[in-house]
């Protein structure tokens, strides 16, 4: 068997000087995180993960798990509200742009899963914590839930990918888009994506903006790998989980009808709370920051 090449000291970046330019442009937008925090290293066998950690040393652990081809930073809206009663530790997914560093391949979901619980047991996190998601941090969420669920009090599911409807046609072909090297690609994906936020004002617009050269100056940054595509979980699989979850949805979202979605999951899970998020579409946390932070507080202190 063919020995395994040894990583070059600029890895997962295409070259040292690309490593350079995205890390500059990383701690450029680190410096609006809302709130005192803590970088934290966690060593597990997939790699060096990176954890953003916030709130009270006691309170309650709240992990946060990012949508695809995003980091800890998208919290940035979300935070503050989210660290007042917890500590809650926003990661960089391993498999993705950020300051994490895969050391072995992720090839599917038993990966995630396996990574997600070395990360939780190197922090330290005994069991009842709280697990949320974005979009694909959503499903990876889901997916945690239904492996280890003894270690968890509560979930929150935001737009989780695939999940409990496949992608839609269109949403998939404009991502694909994406990863071609021109930044017109990037910008009208991320206008069709959060449509709510692009009839925003000025401020708002801005911010979709930087947020989608964000993403193109990553993926010019970091080297390819294969994609490991969320799936949708079956009828048997949603309603065997036992643990309170809540999954929020913005109305407008183009992954998938946001109603169809709810339907089936008040079908095939009940005890799952559910809700559509109005004004809002695929990117809810910073569409409707508000209202999502309000419903997601209101859910993880709920006495059950």
């Amino acid at each position: 068997m063919a020995e395994a090449r040894p990583l070059p000291p600029y890895h997962p970046f295409r070259s040292a000087q690309a490593k350079e330019r995205y890390l500059d442009l990383y701690e450029r937008r680190a410096k609006q995180w809302p709130v005192a925090s803590e970088a934290v290293t966690a060593d597990t066998s997939y790699g060096p993960t990176f954890v953003r950690v916030s709130g009270p040393a006691h309170g309650p652990p709240l992990v946060l798990l990012p949508g695809a081809g995003s980091t800890s930073l998208m919290w940035v809206p979300n935070i503050k509200a989210l660290s007042g009663p917890f500590r809650t530790y926003a990661v960089d997914n391993i498999y993705d742009y950020g300051r994490s560093v895969y050391t072995r391949a992720v090839k599917g979901a038993d990966d995630f899963v396996r990574w997600l619980d070395e990360l939780f047991r190197v922090l330290e996190l005994k069991d009842a914590i709280n697990l949320m998601g974005l979009s694909y941090g959503g499903w990876l969420a889901c997916l945690y839930t239904l492996r280890f669920p003894h270690r968890l009090a509560k979930t929150v599911l935001l737009a989780p990918a695939c999940t409990v409807l496949p992608m839609g046609v269109a949403f998939m072909f404009r991502a694909v888009l994406t990863t071609l090297p021109c930044r017109t690609f990037t910008r009208s994906f991320m206008r069709w994506a959060f449509a709510d936020l692009a009839r925003g004002g000025a401020a708002d617009r801005a911010a979709l903006t930087n947020a989608a050269d964000d993403m193109f100056v990553a993926s010019q940054c970091f080297t390819r790998k294969p994609f490991v595509r969320p799936t949708v979980l079956t009828d048997e699989e949603l309603g065997s989980i036992g643990i309170p979850v809540l999954c929020l949805i913005g109305e407008n979202d183009r992954i998938y009808p946001a109603r169809k979605a709810v339907l089936r999951l008040n079908r095939v899970a009940p005890r799952m709370d559910t809700e559509i998020i109005p004004h809002a579409g695929h990117g809810l946390t910073v569409e409707q920051p508000e209202t999502v932070n309000r419903k997601i507080l209101e859910f993880l202190t709920r006495q059950e």
